[in-house]
């Protein structure tokens, strides 16, 4: 049961976390005040952890749930912009029941859905929790995103955290150990590099969940960025968000973005699948075939100039527009800097293996045995344009 405690926690914090923290104290180059993310969440310390590089640019991560907090980049004018959503405090992120979201988490055991949260490892069915529409979505209710992570920060560029998942975390089979790797790099990229290894057979499918506004202010809609994925397929979903088993070509559909093009001129509710997912919120098979070289997506904004490019080895993407914030309530929720979300302020780029994949052998497979190792790359390069 997650615990999390207050003011009085901080000191039995700040004495375990001395060494790499102490250089973050005070206020970050987002605004950030890192004492807000000082506690203990299950008997484990949390903090924030900085990242800097030499170009200026500055990352703060949380090990509560490996999230990205707040990505500083240059615009065209050379100023520096907050380009990822979330919370200033590790209250709001910690308190699912009222303002839950994988606001730049570390995603597993499983990222997105299984079909009922059913699915089959080493030939015995395995029942999953079912905490969305029925099936089983971010490895349940208390997927990784809302666990702690222990935290090494090597060097002002990197940051490494690692969790162990005891057999039966939300009644997935084997103990995995999962480290998930930060890197600023040079030349202005967030490089994640996911790594698991398990005792028994298991599935494992790790991401990263930022959601993404290019353009400086969260307050207003953001869907006149201009979106590319490097992708001739995508998986149709039904109105569950569920992959349907189908494998459809882009042409001629809103899912081509092939050309990039401003999302707005793509979000047709007359199209079937624009509207099953509210939006966008779909898979998109990459024609990179595993090349982390090549460009899998990109997300540029004409307002700032700042260009996101998307590096993967994984199979798919999924992409998603913030199609449920600012609605239902979530309106009304204070976020990051004070300010509230309106519906589609935001793009996930989310690389992965196809939803469902358990259920689907002729899909990329997410299984792990032992003596496997299983290692996921993301890169977010960023430039301007």
């Amino acid at each position: 049961m997650k615990t999390l405690m207050g003011l009085g926690a901080a000191a039995l914090v700040l004495a375990a976390c001395t060494g790499a923290k102490e250089q973050n104290a005070g206020l970050t180059l987002s605004g950030l005040d890192a004492a807000r993310f000082d506690t203990v969440i299950n008997e484990k310390p949390v903090g924030l952890y900085v990242l800097k590089n030499e170009a200026g640019m500055e990352a703060c991560i949380t090990n509560y749930g490996g999230r990205v907090v707040s990505l500083m980049v240059p615009d065209r004018d050379g100023k520096l912009t907050d380009v990822v959503l979330g919370y200033d405090n590790v209250e709001q992120y910690a308190d699912a029941e009222h303002f839950g979201s994988d606001f730049g988490a570390s995603i597993g055991r499983y990222a997105n859905r299984i079909k009922n949260g059913q699915m089959k490892v080493g030939g015995e069915l395995v029942q999953l929790p079912q905490n969305n529409f029925g099936h089983c979505l971010h490895g349940g209710p208390t997927g990784w995103q809302y666990q702690v992570y222990d935290a090494e920060q090597t060097d002002p560029q990197t940051l490494k955290l690692t969790l162990v998942s005891p057999d039966g975390d939300n009644n997935f089979p084997g103990t995995v150990t999962a480290t998930v790797t930060y890197t600023l790099t040079a030349d202005n990229a967030l490089d994640i590099k996911m790594e698991a290894e398990t005792d028994k057979e298991t599935v494992v499918n790790m991401t990263n969940h930022s959601y993404f506004n290019l353009n400086g202010d969260p307050t207003q809609p953001a869907m006149d960025m201009v979106l590319y994925i490097n992708a001739d397929k995508f998986t149709p979903s039904d109105s569950t968000f569920m992959p349907t088993g189908e494998v459809r070509d882009v042409t001629g559909t809103p899912m081509d973005f092939r050309t990039p093009h401003a999302i707005q001129d793509s979000l047709r509710m007359d199209d079937e699948q624009v509207r099953f997912g509210n939006g966008f919120d779909h898979n998109w098979i990459l024609n990179t075939n595993g090349d982390d070289t090549q460009v899998a997506a990109s997300l540029y904004s004409p307002k700032t100039g700042i260009l996101l490019e998307a590096y993967t080895n994984e199979p798919g993407m999924q992409v998603y527009t913030g199609n449920f914030q600012g609605i239902d309530g979530e309106q009304d929720k204070v976020r990051k800097g004070g300010v509230k979300y309106p519906q589609r302020p935001s793009v996930c780029l989310e690389s992965q293996k196809y939803p469902d994949s358990p259920n689907h052998p002729e899909w990329p497979s997410p299984y792990l045995k032992p003596g496997e190792k299983y290692m996921s790359h993301l890169v977010f390069k960023f430039s301007v344009r």
